[in-house]
């Protein structure tokens, strides 16, 4: 009681003063690793969350297809090089839903965060356009990757792989992943409007994925069109991750790699601009 009675009789001046500390700002090193996972979540989060849409159907699509082609041109083609159609066909529309799935992811998120509003959400936390970017960039890899494997499994039912060299197979899964989803992205920036990415998608992507040799060997080809055929990056990743299948390439793997990691670069440089600029993004 007496040290309650003596502390009320303190006077204002008597209390002891305590050193104001301004608010710091979070210091979070060279990278933003928890901003950076927090974005990688989010879009892996955003896909499974209707992963009968974004994975099962790619599954189902690319079943079909293998069934209708194999019905109808098996018995005419027969065999391409060493292998039946059927082995053949079956790492092609792999890839070909690794391709399409990987720019769906980015193209959509990005497309669909403009339209609603909410890519401020993403511009306003303290995250560099690099980290954005690769954020960005591992949910379209992971989109693509799980629905590759996926479609693997279901196909390995139907076809006996001979999965020559798996290193081959793992790194043209990569960089065609990586490429689609940095051109996703790409399109997903530019993009006013969901018909502007329709037809990124209908012009773009999808008569490039079907005229990559996805469904044939490009040496039966006429010259004029296999020179075509040679300057469409698709080509070198289906024929690459076919390669890594069954031994077999229409070019051979330096020539590919070096391709597809060319184009990597370039349109990482591409939407790392586009990020730091904030074209059509801050305006």
């Amino acid at each position: 009681m007496r040290e309650i009675a003596e502390n009320q009789m303190l006077k204002p001046e008597d209390l002891p003063v305590r050193e104001i500390v301004p608010p710091q700002v979070r210091q979070f090193g060279a990278v933003n690793w928890r901003g950076l996972w927090t974005l990688y979540h989010r879009e892996v989060k955003r896909f499974f969350k209707v992963f009968t849409q974004t994975l099962a159907a790619p599954v189902v699509t690319t079943l079909l297809f293998y069934t209708i082609f194999t019905v109808a041109l098996q018995n005419r083609v027969g065999s391409v090089g060493a292998v039946s159609f059927t082995v053949f066909l079956a790492p092609g529309l792999i890839m070909m839903t690794i391709l399409q799935n990987s720019f769906a992811n980015t193209s959509s998120s990005m497309m669909t965060s403009k339209i609603q509003g909410n890519i401020v959400d993403v511009l306003m936390p303290p995250i560099s356009p690099l980290e954005m970017l690769c954020g960005f960039l591992g949910g379209g890899v992971t989109r693509g990757f799980i629905v590759g494997i996926s479609a693997t499994i279901a196909m390995m039912v139907l076809v006996d792989f001979p999965f020559h060299n798996p290193a081959v197979i793992l790194f043209f899964a990569l960089t065609a992943s990586i490429m689609m989803a940095l051109l996703g992205m790409i399109g997903g920036i530019w993009a006013e409007k969901f018909d502007h990415m329709a037809a990124i998608t209908n012009f773009v992507v999808v008569p490039l994925s079907f005229l990559s040799g996805t469904f044939y060997s490009i040496d039966r080809l006429p010259e004029i069109w296999q020179s075509v055929a040679h300057l469409n990056p698709f080509f070198y990743a289906i024929d690459g991750f076919r390669n890594g299948f069954i031994g077999q390439g229409d070019a051979p793997f330096w020539l590919g790699a070096t391709v597809m990691l060319s184009v990597n670069l370039v349109l990482f440089l591409i939407v790392h601009r586009m990020l730091v600029t904030g074209y059509k993004l801050k305006s």
